[in-house]
């Protein structure tokens, strides 16, 4: 009986808490947009260089610049250009830039990733039409390439509390009905002696 007030009570705290600190934030994400088609405008180096930090080792770790690549996108939804990013997770580390290389030590290798990139979404993406993501209300003019937050994350914050819930529920009336059949029983045995 017990256990089934302890998951009762757990699933109940787990569906509140994912639903204030995860699911709210992620719906506020999602609330002003959709997805839409892009095609790419412009694939540009800017002359900026931006600081990574990169780590060789427990007790090493250095900054290294990275050059700064824009991918410019048109969508269906909006005439207006607008900057790609990867994600959401992207988009908050370097609003200005698409693509942040994963940081080497050697500014080089840096530069090289991001050329890399860069001849990729001019030469194999090109102006084919690809599936993109906005948010109207949040970054008008930012459009990402894939969700952080996706459908089946935000059914997972909510189905595994409410599973839990619900074992908690069963357990408890199982619990229940057990005693009550126990009660039942033995009234039945009473009568039988009588």
């Amino acid at each position: 009986m017990r256990l089934g007030f302890l998951l009762i009570a757990a699933g109940l705290l787990s569906l509140l808490g994912l639903g204030c600190c995860w699911l709210r934030p992620a719906l506020q994400e999602r609330g002003g947009g959709g997805s839409a088609n892009c095609t790419v405008l412009a694939v540009r180096q800017l002359g900026e260089r931006f600081a990574c930090t990169f780590s060789c080792g427990a007790a090493c770790r250095g900054t290294a610049r990275y050059p700064c690549l824009q991918v410019l996108v048109r969508t269906s939804r909006s005439s207006a250009p607008a900057l790609l990013h990867e994600d959401e997770r992207q988009l908050r580390t370097n609003p200005k830039c698409s693509y942040i290389p994963p940081c080497a030590r050697d500014d080089q290798e840096n530069s090289e990733n991001v050329t890399y990139k860069q001849k990729y979404w001019k030469e194999k993406v090109g102006s084919q039409p690809f599936t993109c993501y906005f948010n109207q209300h949040l970054r008008p003019d930012d459009v990402m390439l894939k969700r952080t937050h996706d459908e089946t994350v935000l059914l997972h914050c909510f189905l595994w509390p409410l599973v839990t819930f619900l074992v908690g529920v069963l357990i408890v009336v199982l619990t229940i009905c057990a005693k009550s059949l126990a009660v039942r029983a033995e009234a039945i045995k009473k009568k039988k002696h009588l």
